[in-house]
């Protein structure tokens, strides 16, 4: 059994070659990811044998729907990743070099929440406390939350009344 993180690294890269070029080919996989060839053809042999691609050699490299599976989740989880850390101010590259590290290691609960909460933010149109968050980031001032001052204000009201 290979490696899980490696094998989703190489069913990531053949799924976007595929998108780009229609089909991946040793060659391809191996310039994308630094790799010599014959590594490269190695992973792709053994990944054939456990059922994610298709390969026989000198020939293209297919997902199997196994393959296509996985690489469609790990999609789904680098764009929610990248979105989260693109709402935290981060870089559009700096987010995105990130989510292709985590993605491969996060806990599924933790990426199922993760990805409900980016659903949840950009649901809501500019949320106020978006903002508060940039300037403490910033600025490093932590600003009350308004709706806590005025909370605050009306209990002592009611409390000097009471």
């Amino acid at each position: 059994m290979v490696a899980v993180k490696r094998v989703e690294e190489y069913i990531e890269t053949i799924y976007k070659i595929v998108k780009e070029k229609g089909y991946a080919r040793v060659k391809d996989v191996s310039g994308y990811l630094g790799i010599g060839a014959s590594a490269t053809s190695e992973m792709i042999q053994k990944m054939s044998e456990e059922g994610y691609v298709n390969y026989e050699r000198y020939g293209p490299v297919t997902l199997t729907s196994k393959g296509k599976k996985i690489a469609v989740d790990l999609d789904k989880r680098h764009r929610a990743l990248r979105e989260f850390f693109t709402i935290l101010g981060l870089d559009e590259k700096v987010a995105d070099e990130n989510a292709c590290v985590i993605e491969h290691v996060i806990d599924p609960d933790v990426m199922n929440r993760l990805a409900k909460f980016v659903d949840f933010i950009k649901a809501h149109r500019d949320p106020k406390w978006l903002k508060r968050f940039k300037t403490y980031y910033e600025t490093g001032k932590l600003e009350e939350c308004p709706q806590t001052i005025k909370k605050d204000k009306d209990t002592k009201h009611v409390d000097k009344n009471g």
